[in-house]
């Protein structure tokens, strides 16, 4: 097990920080009550841990300052993005300080010949994409939260409804600029396109959750905007159809840009929620990128697959507020559950299988789901194999907390078994310490040899991926 290096008073020695920072970065150093209470936000049943001080580092120099001084009186230290993880990343268990990167947030290139570009961790996805738009170029990986850092993104290994084609946060990040715990700052590698120099560093660091190195700048893939965009709704008769379509459409190697499905129950609520009109059926969301020509043939061969499956309607569209107007149930998924289901707790929870064991894994938890009379919409990437559940549940209620326990756990075993993972993009955080054990057994002690190499005196997010 990790165990916290403590200094010998360690509350003494965070109060002893504090004061430095205080000190050092004045207003930029928040103490309080609310504020770290903001930044200790999880959208789990995880407790709100909140960090003794938030700090907002204006430069890598800055943050290279701030670990110093944390290592020097052996107190945590917190990367936060955004606050949007769903793990309990960046709670503060053992108190310490928060690292809030939103003021680093400059764009410090964009290189429209090489199609990347670098930019402070605290620039979020929308900010770069307004900033990309009129030179015909975006980045691509869309995990639902405009506002999410690329900096949190990559320390997260973040993906989302593109990933299908555009690949995850793994695949899009060239290089990372970070300060480990030792105070160095290190640039993971160059801007090639591949590289055999060396361990990749820049992959150690694309997931590790803030807990071997605080990522302070990233270098990105990007994409020419595509000629057109189709989108399609699908709905279907059984869940079975939707998925075995979404199997046939990859296997097939169409030119799927999103694919996404909504179960008859998560549809009703966004019916409720946003005002819509769809059949409350297992449906497909279906996004192609490409030309005119290829576009429309994709639309075409995708509708006879769906129709085979069971499809009971197919309606698409090209025009841009047309899109949005299909897409928005897909985006107010969530909102809708919290909507419709007041005074519930909401929990979202995410597994990944082999896209051919995908219907069988939904399938048995739509039963399991049933079986204990629970509520839990599913809403599933599933071009990648990837689905969430989102029960909603009373805290108050023993019997539903107990049955909710027991449902994530056999979810998680069911994919684990399905030689896929409990995490398809939320990572670990203090959430899924348990099932990371259960899914990679003596590959998390590889993990925490690492932890405590780059990380000794364990200051760097302490109480996330490994047991406290």
């Amino acid at each position: 097990m990790e165990t916290h290096a403590a200094h010998p008073n360690a509350e003494q020695a965070r109060q002893t920080a504090v004061t430095l920072l205080q000190e050092r970065y004045g207003e930029r150093a928040a103490t309080g009550e609310a504020i770290p209470q903001q930044h200790a936000n999880t959208l789990t049943w995880i407790a709100n841990d909140p960090p003794d001080a938030v700090v907002w580092p204006l430069t890598t120099e800055e943050v290279v300052d701030i670990v110093g001084l944390a290592a020097e009186h052996r107190v945590p230290v917190i990367a936060f993005g955004a606050g949007t993880s769903l793990e309990g990343h960046v709670n503060a268990p053992a108190g310490g300080i928060a690292l809030d990167m939103c003021r680093m947030n400059t764009i410090l290139a964009v290189r429209p010949r090489d199609l990347d570009c670098t930019v402070e961790a605290g620039v979020t996805r929308r900010q770069l994409n307004e900033h990309l738009r009129d030179q015909g170029l975006f980045f691509a990986v869309d995990p639902g939260a405009e506002e999410a850092t690329l900096g949190g993104m990559a320390a997260t290994r973040a993906s989302g409804t593109t990933a299908v084609r555009y690949r995850t946060m793994r695949e899009n990040v060239l290089n990372v600029t970070a300060v480990m715990a030792d105070g160095s700052i290190v640039r993971t590698g160059g801007r090639a396109r591949k590289s055999a120099a060396g361990y990749d560093l820049t992959r150690l660091l694309v997931g590790s959750e803030g807990t071997i190195g605080i990522i302070t700048d990233v270098t990105l893939r990007l994409y020419g905007v595509p000629e057109t965009v189709v989108s399609a709704v699908c709905p279907f008769a059984t869940t079975q159809g939707a998925c075995n379509a979404s199997i046939q459409a990859i296997g097939l190697g169409l030119g799927v840009a999103r694919i996404e499905l909504l179960d008859g129950v998560q549809i009703g609520a966004v019916n409720a929620y946003s005002k819509l009109q769809l059949q409350e059926t297992p449906t497909l969301f279906v996004e192609f990128h490409g030309t005119e020509a290829t576009t429309k043939e994709q639309v075409c061969t995708f509708e006879e697959i769906a129709r085979e499956e069971g499809a009971l309607e197919f309606s698409w569209a090209a025009e841009p507020e047309a899109r949005r107007r299909l897409w928005q149930a897909r985006h107010d998924a969530f909102w809708a559950v919290r909507a419709c289901w007041p005074g519930k707790t909401v929990l979202v929870t995410d597994v990944a299988v082999p896209i051919s064991r995908l219907a069988d894994c939904i399938t048995e938890t739509e039963a399991d789901i049933h079986r204990m009379g629970l509520i839990a919409p599913i809403v599933g990437h599933v071009g990648d194999g990837n689905f969430h559940t989102i029960p909603v549940f009373d805290t108050g209620n023993e019997r539903e907390v107990s049955a909710l326990r027991g449902f994530l756990d056999r979810l998680a075993n069911r994919a684990i078994a399905m030689d896929g993972t409990c995490s398809g993009e939320h990572g670990i955080g203090e959430g899924k310490i348990a099932l990371l054990e259960r899914e990679m057994g003596s590959g998390v002690d590889v993990m925490r040899q690492v932890k405590r190499a780059m990380d000794p005196l364990n200051i760097l997010n302490p109480g996330k991926i490994f047991r406290p």
